[in-house]
């Protein structure tokens, strides 16, 4: 369908008609028979989705929250971890351990390149103190997506957690959480589960379980262990976005019908499209290593230096309705991350690709 603003955006996307429908109904009770059903489904729904035995915990929350929930549930103040940050995102979760006391190291590497695993793995030799390594999978600010799998290995057999965030990762790529000794992965509703802002889920291994036991920081509305309890009863320890969570049953029952490998097929192939497209008109690919790129969105930065990116972005927004995002940090002037996420097909864009070569 064609909606009233194309988002471009590597999330929030744009929501398909039939979960919109969903999201529309009557609201029900989160202390009722019909809740405690949903919630049941859903549930099951995103243990699918994870590749997990283990239970999926829905947050009331942005991918942020869910973020931080990790933290002040499976650290204590000065717990050594290691941050494997590749971007913004790397940042962030930088910037909340610190807030919360820990003892924070970072592998730094430049936007648009991927970590050294010889690196990590001689950190770790050298840092035999670390109960934790923070990663993510597909970052957002440079469309970079991050070998999860690799970094399981090195703690597979270990204390040391490793908490991914897979906010923008899930759906669009492949996703093992078992297969892949992840301890910790984080995810929320308005990248692939095609919805609305709002929610968060969050799935935590056995290791990462124990480790709980010993977490002395402070927290009361993230604590994991409430939303166990109250996922025993069917229900959820808070009031939750309700509306969100009937939606995400509708979302879930398309996605695993159309299947996860067939997305991540169709959106790489988008991906691949939209690179051809874009080097047509004349812009060049942020990423060069092709085995990085991510399904999220396309990087790119134009071979024109003089292209007023702001301006560019403002005109497809205010004049066509057409919203793309452009650059983070250093890059906010200097890229546009074209989003490929939700229904987006390779007509919009192509009328993309036309409304720009008629601003330019």
């Amino acid at each position: 369908m064609k909606h009233k603003k194309q988002l471009f955006t590597p999330g929030p996307s744009n929501v398909p008609d039939p979960i919109l429908e969903e999201l529309s109904k009557d609201v029900i009770h989160h202390r009722m028979g019909d809740y405690k059903k949903i919630l049941e489904d859903v549930t099951g729904k995103l243990k699918s989705v994870f590749k997990t035995s283990e239970d999926v915990l829905i947050l009331t929350s942005s991918g942020t929250g869910a973020m931080e929930s990790s933290i002040v549930n499976l650290f204590s103040k000065g717990d050594h971890v290691l941050v494997i940050n590749t971007g913004n995102f790397g940042d962030r979760y930088i910037e909340i351990a610190e807030v919360f006391g820990l003892k924070v190291s970072s592998l730094k590497y430049e936007w648009g390149n991927t970590y050294s695993l010889a690196e990590v793995k001689q950190f770790l030799a050298d840092n035999t103190d670390v109960k934790g390594i923070l990663m993510t999978y597909h970052e957002t600010s440079t469309g970079v997506l991050n070998d999860v799998k690799r970094i399981g290995e090195l703690t597979k057999d270990t204390d040391t957690l490793l908490i991914t965030d897979c906010i923008s990762g899930m759906i669009v790529h492949p996703f093992e959480f078992d297969q892949w000794n992840v301890d910790c992965a984080v995810a929320s509703s308005q990248k692939g589960f095609l919805l609305p802002p709002g929610i968060s889920f969050v799935s935590i291994s056995k290791k990462a379980q124990k480790q709980m036991e010993r977490s002395n920081l402070p927290k009361y509305y993230w604590d994991y262990k409430k939303y166990y309890d109250y996922l025993k009863k069917g229900q959820p320890p808070f009031t939750p976005a309700i509306q969100l969570i009937v939606g995400l049953n509708k979302a879930l029952t398309y996605i695993l019908e159309k299947g996860v490998t067939t997305i991540n097929t169709e959106k790489q192939e988008l991906r691949t499209y939209t690179e051809e497209r874009f080097k047509e008109i004349g812009f060049t690919l942020f990423i060069e290593d092709e085995s990085i790129r991510g399904n999220v969105l396309v990087p790119v930065v134009p071979t024109n230096k003089d292209l007023d990116i702001k301006k560019l972005t403002k005109i497809l927004d205010e004049t066509y309705d057409l919203s793309v995002s452009k650059g983070q940090g250093q890059y906010v002037t200097k890229m546009l991350r074209i989003g490929i996420l939700s229904e987006i097909g390779k007509d919009d864009i192509d009328d993309l690709i036309g409304k720009i070569k008629a601003i330019v």
